[in-house]
């Protein structure tokens, strides 16, 4: 079973119930789901993801303290800790009445301010391009069972995507990355007689067109250990995750190497026809680099334009 699915069914058995009866008069001002951290807010758990961190539990988003005090926070961390510990063959773990877990009862504020330094999730231009966007994808993945007063789901909605400026700065720099790495650097690596070198290349080249894909699927990147996971997922060039997979995985021997920069090419012209598709880059050709200028051209903001072309990378 899903950690998601386990979540939602332990809600409807016990959650739903101890917040009607027990705390009627908040009930309508809480947020509660599985969202944030863990590989099943994102569903990427399996059998192997049940060895930590995988239980009947869910989150309850609280609002600020001049909302709902202190005490009646504490009471319904008690009335959390105190459900069942078993559910359809799984443990809960023990848990502090004080929290500080993945789950349980949590501070709205607390949850946004970790990762976004604001307590609503209010953004500049400057945090907008410097957050790893794997602490959005935590805020926006999982579900929400319970919306309350619709706060959370708000601010989900509202942070789902970046500015278009911020995704134009971020798409021009990933795409000079790939260009360095794959169209100038590995075959230079490879004619340098450079094995190792070319793979850093290679890893390099296949780091920045992840980033790329994500962006033009405007989805957020997550924690590196799930990216070729949620890769093969996007509607737009996530097919090319084998690919990517193949030059990760195999050699730089001569008849290798050849193969691998036809698959550098092609997955850049791929990206290059998604580029024109979206009317983001007005170059004609085959060069990257050409292309994350001309990306970087459509920054309406000056002072953004203007800055290094590498700064949102």
């Amino acid at each position: 079973m899903k950690g998601l699915e386990l979540s939602r069914r332990y809600f409807d058995a016990y959650g739903a119930p101890m917040l009607r009866e027990r705390f009627p008069e908040w009930a309508d001002r809480l947020a509660v789901g599985l969202v944030g951290s863990g590989s099943e807010c994102f569903g990427f758990d399996d059998a192997v993801s049940q060895d930590h961190d995988f239980e009947p539990g869910f989150c309850v988003f609280l609002p600020e303290e001049d909302v709902l005090d202190r005490k009646t926070a504490f009471q319904l961390e008690r009335a959390y800790v105190a459900l069942p510990k078993e559910f359809l063959g799984f443990s809960r773990p023990k848990l502090s009445p004080v929290g500080g877990n993945r789950r349980g009862v949590i501070r709205l504020g607390d949850f946004l301010e970790l990762r976004t330094g604001s307590r609503d999730g209010t953004m500049d231009l400057d945090r907008w391009l410097r957050l790893e966007e794997q602490y959005l994808a935590e805020i926006v993945n999982g579900e929400l069972f319970w919306m309350g007063d619709g706060v959370f789901a708000a601010i989900r909605e509202r942070l789902s995507r970046q500015p278009a400026d911020v995704r134009c700065k971020k798409l021009a720099g990933r795409l000079l990355g790939m260009a360095q790495a794959g169209q100038y650097n590995y075959p230079r690596c490879i004619a340098h007689g450079e094995p190792a070198a070319a793979q850093l290349a290679v890893g390099e080249f296949v780091r920045h067109a992840i980033a790329v894909f994500f962006l033009l699927n405007e989805r957020y990147l997550p924690y590196y250990k799930w990216q070729f996971r949620a890769l093969r997922a996007l509607p737009l060039l996530g097919s090319e995750a084998e690919t990517l997979e193949l030059l990760l995985t195999t050699d730089n021997g001569k008849t290798m190497a050849q193969a691998k920069q036809d698959m550098i090419e092609n997955l850049s012209s791929a990206v290059i026809t998604a580029l024109q598709n979206q009317r983001l880059t007005e170059a004609v050709c085959g060069d990257l680099e050409k292309h994350a200028y001309s990306v970087n051209d459509q920054i309406s903001d000056a002072a953004l334009r203007n800055a290094h072309i590498l700064t949102a990378v």
